[in-house]
């Protein structure tokens, strides 16, 4: 679910205009690592997948780039930050790796942009969420795109609370993403004239959020938010409709929820979830594509800033 000709054109820039102080290949050879999650919670939203958009992206310059081999290589972290941490290194100093892409997890995230920092590395963000890669951790060798905490947040709490869901009870990943977008929601919640009535923290990969659900319910809080995301916020969400949650009068609201975690779902198991979503293509006539050969999209702008 990564942005091909968005790598592409971002390596391709950084490349031909590297800053002074960053270090570029020395073999004519530019590696690329794509370093995330490729079997955990993660693993259908990047995984495999951004390799394969990586090499699409590669293959649109010819392989090639100011006269240099693009090698595309890859690595499973497991969503395990001394991992990520141990493999960027090794990538850095001994394998030849000019760039790290992805990221998955913000936990591991942080990990590969502590290594980047060190070797004067470029890592591209567009796999963990957290704000913080634009707050207090921002470094002149990383940028954060795709989506982020601080947007999700606004959106979907600011929008909910100001219809009439002001009080919330979060359901939270427990590291670094689910942490980030609860707080970010808080915010928002609080200055829209909300309350957070509780939360409740669920480790990463858990199969069974009954116990959290029924925290949820027994908060009588008027919104659940799931601050959780990949195969996570897909087992919550299937597990609150079994628990009867939108039923029984509580909304439902996913902080980071993709379209293809709906389909996966069925309709029946996501009825009643409210989500947020830079784009989708069947919300306007004008956003979905003309009929026959010369169909063409128009995509608005994916970020929201305050």
């Amino acid at each position: 679910m990564k942005t091909r000709t968005g790598l592409a054109a971002v390596v391709a820039g950084m490349l031909a205009t590297a800053a002074p102080g960053i270090a570029t290949a020395a073999d004519d050879v530019i590696r690329i690592g794509i370093l995330n999650d490729q079997s955990g919670v993660f693993a259908d939203n990047g995984g495999q997948g951004s390799v394969a958009a990586a090499r699409l992206a590669a293959e649109d310059f010819g392989n090639t780039v100011n006269g240099m081999r693009i090698e595309i290589v890859n690595a499973d972290h497991q969503n395990k930050a001394d991992i990520a941490s141990a493999t960027a290194r090794k990538w850095f100093d001994s394998e030849g790796v000019d760039l790290i892409a992805d990221g998955a997890a913000s936990s591991a995230g942080f990990a590969i942009l502590e290594a980047a920092k060190e070797r004067k590395k470029i890592f591209i963000v567009n796999g963990p969420a957290s704000s913080d890669f634009t707050g207090k951790a921002c470094s002149p060798y990383s940028f954060h795109f795709t989506y982020d905490t601080y947007a999700l947040a606004k959106i979907t709490s600011q929008a909910i609370t100001q219809a009439g869901g002001n009080s919330w009870y979060f359901i939270t990943a427990d590291y670094a993403f689910g942490h980030a977008l609860q707080r970010d929601a808080t915010k928002f919640i609080e200055a829209a004239g909300g309350k957070v009535l509780g939360q409740a923290a669920h480790p990463l990969g858990t199969n069974d959020f009954s116990s959290f659900l029924l925290q949820a319910q027994s908060s009588k809080a008027k919104v659940v938010g799931l601050a959780t995301s990949g195969r996570d916020v897909q087992t919550a969400i299937k597990q609150a409709g079994e628990f009867g949650i939108v039923e029984s009068g509580q909304q439902l609201a996913g902080l980071l929820v993709f379209i293809t975690d709906v389909k996966a779902l069925g309709v029946k198991a996501a009825q009643g979830l409210k989500v947020t979503t830079s784009f989708y293509w069947d919300l306007t006539d004008d956003t979905r594509p003309a009929p026959g050969p010369s169909a063409s999209w128009r995509r608005p702008a994916a970020r929201c800033r305050a």
